[in-house]
């Protein structure tokens, strides 16, 4: 009986240990996943459909797969670190790999990546007469989804996102650079929330663009309220206070005496804003006389911008101070840590997530391509989101050239459209394209 005892204390204890293994290889697996979906989410690629030229897909994936490789190398199995391929660099499923990546892209816009993990080499202690050492894997599949791409190829509403970590701006539903033609361009078609010009990705405002230009960044609408006059391309709407609560959980130290709204800017408001959905979002018509002041001065606290240029993060690969708009930055997207980043260690470091990458409402005004719309509802439908990277070639706020305007670059196109239907797919922070775990395709 003894004996018997002995043995099964022996097999527990192995087994303990392979399955405290098989635990670590999946949270290996699933973070690098997650971590290379955010990079294709963030690449711009997911909004790239007809893109001219075509979008650097290879490019997109290549980033995805240094970054995926490294977080699963830092997760250790067994007490052991795994070892990436030679150069960092794994085909997919390729013979002997202990990491391996790969890619489902037939469909841009809602892009796979599974990642699956092995440690060949699990030691055995009791089991030894069997064999001395175990396979451990697992695999993970992840997404990010942008549901724009899918009406564009099925010609019907998909299900909505709904992020949180909105800034309370929103934009009528038309191409902020007015770089495109006719003058009246709808950022989404107002149904179906396919993306109308692929091409604004990676452009700015400001612009000096000639004909159609947009010569105003990131502001208010003026004239104020009551807003009866035509919307102004890139100029925002704020959002009513009772419609976004200030209800935030943590706010960057520079935001003391702030207002209620330049809290919503300088912080995270938790509450989901899903597109697609009847009007409940009212335009506040309240007045408030230095609004694009105050929000210049959020948006310093927010990007972390403190004395000059290179406080705040920026785009890798932009163009060198002091170039202005329109030089366009060309995608797949990579993001750099700047000298104020809160996260010291950091700094001077490619990132996956920035606080200068934001996520700002679009409106339905009503009206399709080639039609200018009138002056706003009241409440308006949010139809789609633009995720924009805030004051791009790390210029110095207040901008040169107007003081209480913000130049942004568009990073991410996200439509929903009055179509769309089923559950929304909740964002992951300041994304409106959200990153998550599913089965295997």
């Amino acid at each position: 009986m003894a004996s018997v005892v002995l043995v099964m204390a022996a097999l527990a204890i192995d087994l303990t240990t392979l399955y405290t293994a098989r635990s670590e290889a999946q949270l290996a697996a699933d973070s690098a996943a997650l971590a290379a979906a955010r990079v294709l989410a963030n690449s711009g690629m997911t909004s790239s459909d007809f893109m001219t030229p075509p979008f650097d897909t290879l490019g997109a994936e290549t980033l995805a797969t240094t970054v995926a490789m490294q977080v699963a190398a830092s997760n250790q199995i067994g007490g052991k670190n795994l070892v990436p391929p030679g150069g960092g660099i794994s085909t997919c499923n390729g013979a002997g790999a202990q990491i391996s990546v790969c890619f489902h892209d037939s469909d841009v816009s809602n892009p796979y990546v599974t990642v699956q993990v092995t440690r060949p080499d699990l030691p055995t202690f009791f089991l030894r007469f069997w064999k001395q050492q175990l396979p451990v894997s697992a695999s993970a599949t992840a997404e990010a989804y942008n549901p724009s791409g899918l009406s564009t190829s099925r010609r019907h509403g998909a299900a909505p996102v709904a992020p949180i970590c909105v800034k309370p701006w929103l934009l009528p539903n038309l191409d902020p650079t007015q770089t495109g033609a006719p003058s009246w361009v709808a950022l989404f078609d107002r149904r179906h929330g396919t993306i109308e010009n692929p091409n604004l990705i990676g452009q700015t405002w400001p612009n000096t663009y000639s004909g159609t230009s947009n010569t105003s960044g990131l502001l208010s609408q003026s004239p104020g309220p009551p807003y009866t006059t035509t919307p102004a391309p890139g100029q925002y709407y704020p959002i009513d206070p009772a419609d976004l609560p200030a209800t935030i959980p943590a706010l960057p130290s520079c935001s003391n005496g702030f207002t209620n709204y330049q809290l919503e800017v300088a912080g995270c408001v938790p509450q989901p804003i899903a597109c697609g959905r009847n009007a409940t979002i009212r335009i506040d018509t309240a007045a408030y006389a230095n609004r694009d002041s105050d929000t210049v001065a959020a948006v310093q606290c927010l990007i972390h911008y403190n004395t000059g240029a290179g406080d705040t993060d920026s785009i890798v690969g932009e163009p060198a101070l002091p170039t202005l708009p329109p030089a366009t930055i060309t995608p797949p997207f990579e993001f750099e840590a700047g000298g104020q980043n809160p996260l010291t260690t950091a700094r001077g470091q490619d990132v996956l997530v920035s606080d200068s990458l934001v996520t700002i409402p679009v409106y339905d005004t009503g009206a399709t391509s080639g039609n200018q719309p009138g002056p706003p509802p009241n409440p308006v439908t949010v139809i789609g989101f633009l995720q924009v990277f805030l004051n791009p070639q790390s210029n110095v706020l207040p901008y040169p050239l107007a003081p209480t305007q913000i130049p942004v670059t568009i990073i991410n196109q996200i439509g929903c459209g009055i179509d769309s239907s089923g559950t929304p797919v909740y964002g992951n922070g300041p994304s409106a394209v959200p990153v998550r775990l599913i089965t295997p395709p």
